[in-house]
């Protein structure tokens, strides 16, 4: 099968919104911005042409780093599998652009990033409620709380709600999420 395989240099233009499909996986989405850029020699400055939008899509781990690191406004670089789609809506034709990304980072040409490796979570340690061979649920230990490793972040609190006026495909994908 043949894919469009894209990269995009832009700004992101709201902030990462994080979900856990019903299958258990993680899935964030953000809006990028990515303006042409072009040198007018008769002014001799560069210049702003058009703005195009798209709807990134990161899943699983990916997922949750975009929350814990990407913020708006920042440059990023993300390289994906183009989605273009497009449908009515209460009698009005709409076009969506979206990217299901493969990889997400800082564009280094525009500042600096510190990279931290997130190490993979570890099980939780369960305490039995009664005798060995009792079929009573498993309860969690004071001790076994605090899972070790993933990435906790404030902004990940803050990820409700959707993006307004967007019925993407990638959004039926989440498995019935309420975006």
């Amino acid at each position: 099968m043949n894919e469009a395989l894209v990269t995009v240099v832009g700004n992101v233009a709201t902030a990462p919104d994080f979900k856990q499909a019903a299958t258990g996986a993680a899935v964030s989405r953000f809006r990028l911005a990515s303006t042409v850029r072009r040198f007018d020699r008769g002014r001799g400055e560069w210049v702003d042409g058009s703005t195009s939008f798209y709807t990134v899509w990161a899943w699983r781990s990916l997922a949750s780093n975009v929350v814990a690191s990407v913020s708006v406004g920042e440059p990023v670089v993300v390289q994906g599998k183009l989605r273009i789609q497009q449908g009515d809506r209460d009698g009005k034709r709409w076009l969506s652009a979206d990217i299901e990304a493969v990889a997400i980072g800082h564009d280094l040409a525009r500042g600096t990033s510190a990279f931290r490796r997130v190490a993979p979570a570890k099980p939780l340690r369960v305490e039995r409620n009664g005798p060995p061979g009792d079929t009573e649920p498993a309860v969690p230990s004071a001790a076994s709380v605090a899972v070790a490793g993933g990435v906790a972040d404030a902004r990940s609190a803050e990820m409700t709600g959707a993006i307004p006026g967007e019925m993407p495909e990638m959004a039926m994908h989440a498995n019935g999420l309420n975006w």
